[in-house]
């Protein structure tokens, strides 16, 4: 078993904070101060492309010293610009299976139409 990682950073209302890091957390090599309360853990991104573009990212986060929001682990999507626990993850997923479903059936049409078939 691996000892618990601690990571310190810096903020601007009490200085170094130290905070239990996730084995889930990406790091902090973009850390900036920033408030106590604004915290947070954020692990690697999931990527939606489509051709070469980024369409959305998600990735586990969590503030554990937020104020305001919760503390605990969830996933952070940048579709909805929320953070979702785990059953809004797969209501999200699941409307996104159904909006696959209405785009295939939007290309079928097209073709239709590109066919001439229905002009």
């Amino acid at each position: 078993m691996s000892e618990p990682r601690t990571v310190t950073l810096a903020t601007t209302d009490h200085g170094d904070v130290a905070l239990p890091e996730p084995s889930w957390c990406a790091g902090h090599t973009d850390h900036r101060p920033e408030a106590r309360s604004d915290l947070g853990h954020a692990g690697p991104d999931v990527v939606l492309k489509f051709r070469g573009r980024v369409l959305a990212e998600a990735c586990l986060d969590q503030a554990p010293l937020a104020e305001v929001a919760s503390r605990d682990v969830q996933v952070s999507v940048s579709l909805t610009g929320t953070s979702l626990d785990a059953r809004g993850v797969y209501e999200l997923a699941a409307d996104l299976d159904a909006y696959a479903d209405r785009l295939r059936a939007l290309a079928d049409q097209l073709l239709v139409i590109r066919a001439g078939e229905d002009r």
